[in-house]
């Protein structure tokens, strides 16, 4: 049998590539299915058969589909795909605590970040259309995962899910089944916008933070927030309204602002990603960042967990602020 010119088949990559940041979705399956045997092979080499091997190759073909955009060379698309392969392979080995003797490889260089991928290419809002129709508990993990900047690591989106590690892959391994299947099915359909959601969800933040500063976060809860809203970390329930409004209030007193750094925001589920601004002389009252996981029920929020970042280095905890929203 005769092989595909090497220089043909680069070509067809190329133009099947530049389908793909169209939108194009049967051109972006063509492309995973022409590199699947080489991708797999990356897999297979670092993790060894197993089903580790499938879940890296469902993982690849989810971040292919988010960011098919960085590709700036289409015609070494599958160079690409197999980074993104040795990546995620490399991931789950330092989560599952193992080794692997390959020297480390850089990752690839990223001029831009996720969601600005997603909001210049047309795949975006059916990606978010698919990730809605998920349920609640697969919505979360995979929205941190793929979304968010700050807890993506399987113990970290434990952590802020309230569930163990064991779950967190397991809830993923259904979500990314769910996507394909709803990936397949809306892909001729009409999708919202997705870009919209974002830009009033940074324009939410940014009021929210200001009428906070203004003393005004009390009216912010009762206009935008249920009236059972439940405050949760870790995934317990602290308490509802006064404790947001108290926590917040005491946070501000103390001299601690939160700066927006990060907005992800689709129909049933919004998240904040905030950095926490010490006031001077407390540098260490707060951890560097907090994530608002917010759950919406009729447009309304009705469910608030905070997830924070690590302090910078080990020691001893700083007291807590009693009822603070950001202190961790």
């Amino acid at each position: 049998m005769s092989e595909v010119p090497q220089g043909v088949g680069r070509a067809q990559d190329a133009a099947l590539t530049r389908a793909a940041q169209r939108g194009d979705a049967s051109a972006l399956g063509l492309l995973l299915e022409r590199h699947r045997p080489g991708m797999r092979a990356v897999a297979l080499s670092l993790l060894g058969p197993g089903p580790d091997v499938d879940d890296v190759m469902q993982d690849a073909a989810l971040v292919a589909l988010r960011r098919i955009g960085d590709v700036r060379d289409p015609a070494a698309v599958g160079p690409w795909l197999r980074m993104v392969v040795r990546n995620g392979s490399r991931s789950l080995l330092r989560t599952a605590g193992r080794t692997e003797p390959l020297a480390e490889v850089p990752p690839p260089s990223l001029v831009d970040s996720p969601e600005h991928v997603l909001d210049r290419h047309a795949l975006r809002d059916w990606i978010w259309e698919a990730v809605e129709s998920l349920s609640p508990a697969l919505r979360l993990p995979v929205v941190l995962r793929y979304f968010s900047h700050g807890v993506t690591s399987y113990q970290q989106i434990a952590e802020a899910c309230g569930v163990p590690v064991g779950t967190v892959r397991s809830r993923l391994s259904q979500a990314r089944a769910g996507l394909a299947r709803a990936l397949e099915a809306t892909s001729a359909g009409a999708h919202e916008d997705a870009r919209r959601r974002t830009d009033e969800g940074w324009l939410e933040v940014r009021e929210t933070m200001a009428a906070a500063e203004r003393g005004e976060y009390a009216k912010v809860v009762a206009d935008r927030y249920t009236r059972d809203v439940a405050l949760l970390s870790a995934g317990q329930r602290l308490g509802g309204r006064e404790l947001l409004v108290a926590g917040m209030e005491s946070d501000l007193s103390a001299g601690v602002r939160q700066r927006p750094a990060h907005v992800i925001a689709g129909r049933s589920l919004v998240v904040w990603e905030m950095d926490l601004l010490n006031p001077p002389d407390a540098p260490d009252h707060c951890p560097p960042g907090v994530a608002w996981i917010m759950t919406l029920d009729g447009g309304r929020i009705d469910r608030v967990s905070l997830h924070h970042a690590p302090r910078p280095a080990p020691g001893v905890e700083p007291a807590r602020t009693t009822g603070s929203v950001a202190s961790g």
